[in-house]
């Protein structure tokens, strides 16, 4: 079991390590590629994945309500918790919502899964991602414009995505290959970039970044494993909520509370702190998920 659990998530872990060395030695300026990635390779690895023959919608509506449940769950212990212990909300509840499913969830997905998981994975990172730029946005500022969201990259590519899987129709094999490879790239390189990222930032607010990392991960298996096991959900998906569960939060909250003036020391702390406690709480919920 612990053979397993180290094979599945070594490679996350040295494709970050080797951003984060690289990022150190070499100070690298990722910001053309992290533009390509959002604009271009994650685009392509949604759109590849949703519009594949083997992936409905319908068969995974079950899982997308769930996950929604879970960030809804998350969100209201980190609005509790805030409110509990006099800290804004707003500095709290959105990495206790928003977790890494994209650099860590989708390769996690596929190694502790296997491929076929690629879809529904990629399908509860839409969920997350919209919610994120819809809901997330508004709470760090209520006089935020909307309208832009579903102009992202990602989530036209979902859509094209749907309406293609939805429509019965089929791409051409070397057409659907080519943008698979594309897609391929997106991967690895948000994982270089997660390490070159933390190279380059500091941790401060030690105190708030070790309980909000530690809650974060703790309240997300919770609820992940009642929700999967109240709704009743297939083994392999109460899996994925489980695992989607332990995520540590996403870089981005950082970069959003940084934008919106949000206590960015306490949420770079967090993420960073919730990032390196992935080491801990992912082989807890792997463990689970593998008996």
């Amino acid at each position: 079991m612990l053979l397993r659990i180290l094979s599945i998530l070594f490679p996350l872990f040295a494709i970050a390590t080797l951003g984060y060395a690289v990022g150190r030695r070499l100070k690298p300026d990722l910001t053309t590629a992290n533009n390509l990635n959002l604009s271009v390779f994650a685009p392509a690895l949604v759109f590849g994945a949703i519009a594949s023959k083997d992936f409905r919608v319908q068969d995974h509506l079950g899982l997308l309500a769930a996950t929604l449940l879970l960030m809804v769950g998350t969100g209201v212990v980190g609005w509790l918790v805030a409110r509990a212990l006099r800290w804004d909300p707003k500095t709290l509840v959105p990495p206790m919502m928003f977790n890494n499913c994209g650099n860590l969830g989708l390769p996690l997905a596929v190694l502790a899964f296997g491929q076929d998981a690629l879809a529904p994975a990629v399908a509860m990172f839409i969920v997350s991602n919209a919610l994120q730029f819809s809901f997330g946005i508004w709470l760090l500022d209520h006089q935020a414009r909307l309208r832009t969201v579903w102009a992202s990259p990602p989530n036209l590519a979902a859509i094209a995505g749907l309406v293609v899987g939805l429509a019965g129709w089929e791409l051409w094999p070397p057409l659907l290959t080519a943008i698979r490879m594309v897609g391929d790239i997106s991967i690895p390189l948000m994982l270089f970039a997660l390490g070159v990222r933390m190279a380059d930032s500091r941790i401060h607010s030690i105190g708030f970044g070790i309980f909000g990392a530690v809650l974060r991960p703790v309240a997300g298996m919770a609820i992940a494993w009642a929700v999967g096991w109240g709704m009743g959900l297939p083994t392999r998906e109460q899996g994925l909520l489980l695992v989607f569960g332990a995520l540590p939060p996403a870089v981005i909250n950082f970069i959003l509370a940084e934008r919106y003036r949000q206590e960015p020391d306490k949420v770079a702390s967090m993420v960073l702190i919730g990032n390196l406690g992935a080491l801990v709480f992912l082989p807890i919920a792997l463990a689970f998920t593998l008996q």
